[in-house]
């Protein structure tokens, strides 16, 4: 799943998570999981359309939770995924949801996650 099957402008020409491309405290293959995950998510609200938050909630819920899967991975690769993660993993939600018409509440958005 890539970019430029995205029907939003917004989302298929942007980089994400590009704070973490950059580091090399997290191992790219992992951020190609997070981006995934994101891609995904970005997919799904274009074929689901949510109709409110609490649909667009739900969505972004489940995106979290597979995050949360991840962090053994990365701790397994001398990494984790903490502040700088979690505030490029933050953004690419608020991000998401802007390109997409909502005006959400981030913390909302990311509510189950463990990193």
């Amino acid at each position: 799943m890539d970019q430029s099957g995205l029907h939003n402008q917004l989302m298929r020409d942007r980089v994400m998570l590009s704070a973490m491309y950059a580091d090399d405290y997290y191992p790219k293959y992992l951020v190609d999981e997070c981006k995934g995950i994101m891609l995904q998510l970005c997919h799904r609200i274009e074929s689901e359309k949510p109709k409110d938050l609490d649909a667009l909630y739900a969505m972004t819920h489940e995106a979290t939770e597979r995050l949360n899967g991840l962090q053994e991975a990365f701790e397994e690769n001398d990494s984790e995924l903490e502040t700088g993660a979690r505030e490029a993993l933050g953004e690419e939600f608020a991000v998401i949801a802007k390109a997409y018409g909502f005006e959400a509440d981030v913390e909302e958005m990311i509510a189950p996650r463990e990193w």
